[in-house]
């Protein structure tokens, strides 16, 4: 029977050192592979996060030129929505009046520039333009009644492009309904945080449009009453916009939104393709570059070859006779060769041409051997 021995300590420690050895040298030879590897990794690591730092860079300055398209459209397209100005009345009191101590109208000139130089007003919009007076409920405003109040609008030059005239007066009032209103109010009455007035607003034009041609850079505002009180005045401009200025002042939040949103997408679209171009164009080159090369040099394949003379025939026969003029060679009749026109029969063309001169030297050097 088969006796099971367990080998001897010298066997089982050469072993193990001998299997030791082996895995140390294998580990050795594994060594530069390892630190190959991992260095690559560590490359690709390294470039992965620069082709990220780069893309959140482009990323960001797409939406920061969005952000800055929109606002120049927005800053450029939309116009002035409100425009108020302070109206000064100047007249003249030198006459001698027992009736009313002012001499002339009222009359104040109001600019419609901003800054002296930029029109409050853009071409072709149209604005409510309005006068607010703010009057006292005073006994002479009330038995004043109705009064005129007068726009002309001027140019540059001082041509007058457009006038209005409109009649206003004081909200009528009962005695009794003043009586209340001073009895209650009469607390804020005293201490001065209210006053018995009026602000009456008068609209001089519902529907402006400024002359691209001759526009108006004021205006003269004049009431045509003599008795008028009057504790201030207001000149207000208002814009109605219409189409996408009124989307876009009725809904500026959302307007912002999408307008970034489609600038960044467009400014993306051009970005991917100068990208794609880039990348690509150079390969397209290259191969437009092999295709003319190979062009080329299958057309310099093509070009007929020159036969030598008869007389260099003779002269590699070792032969010095000369062929005189009777001992000339009829060749027989050989078909013209059409060029095709495609492209794909050129290689068929140039391998007859050669065949046809072979044969024409094989007759030429036979011809020779005869004489």
């Amino acid at each position: 029977m088969y006796e099971h021995k367990d080998p001897a300590r010298g066997q089982q420690s050469r072993g193990v050192a001998g299997g030791t050895t082996a895995h140390t040298r294998t580990r050795r030879n594994s060594g530069p592979d390892s630190t190959f590897v991992s260095t690559m990794g560590a490359v690709l690591h390294w470039l992965r996060d620069v082709a990220a730092a780069i893309l959140f860079f482009v990323l960001l300055l797409l939406l920061w030129v969005s952000i800055f398209l929109y606002g120049s459209f927005y800053y450029s397209y939309m116009p002035t929505v409100s425009f108020s100005t302070p109206v000064h009345f100047y007249y003249t009191s030198d006459c001698d009046s027992s009736e009313s101590p002012v001499c002339s109208f009222p009359t104040a000139n109001i600019s419609f520039l901003k800054n002296e130089r930029d029109q409050v007003m853009a071409y072709g919009q149209p604005y409510r333009v309005s006068l607010e007076l703010e009057m006292p409920e005073s006994p002479v405003n009330e038995n004043l009644g109705m009064f005129m109040v007068k726009m002309s609008c001027y140019t540059k030059g001082g041509r007058t492009v457009s006038s209005v005239g409109r009649s206003t007066m004081l909200h009528y009032r009962s005695s009794l309904l003043q009586s209340l209103s001073t009895l209650l109010f009469s607390p804020f009455f005293l201490t001065g945080m209210a006053e018995q007035k009026q602000l009456i607003d008068v609209e001089l034009f519902s529907d402006y449009k400024m002359n691209a041609f001759q526009p108006a850079i004021g205006a003269v505002i004049e009431i045509l009453s003599k008795r008028v009180q009057i504790y201030s005045s207001q000149l207000r401009i208002h814009a109605y916009f219409t189409g996408i200025r009124y989307v876009l002042y009725n809904f500026p939040l959302t307007s912002a939104v999408l307008g970034v949103a489609t600038n960044f997408s467009f400014l993306s679209v051009i970005v991917l393709f100068s990208y794609l171009q880039f990348i690509w164009g150079g390969i397209w080159r290259e191969e437009a570059r092999k295709r003319m090369e190979k062009e080329n040099s299958q057309t310099d394949l093509g070009a007929p070859e020159v036969i030598g003379s008869v007389t260099e025939a003779s002269d590699f026969q070792g032969n010095d006779t000369v062929a005189g003029p009777s001992e000339a060679i009829d060749a027989p009749d050989v078909p013209e060769v059409k060029e095709e026109e495609s492209p794909d029969w050129k290689e068929p063309e140039q391998e007859d041409n050669t065949t046809f001169h072979l044969w024409l030297l094989q007759q030429n050097m036979t011809s020779r051997f005869r004489c």
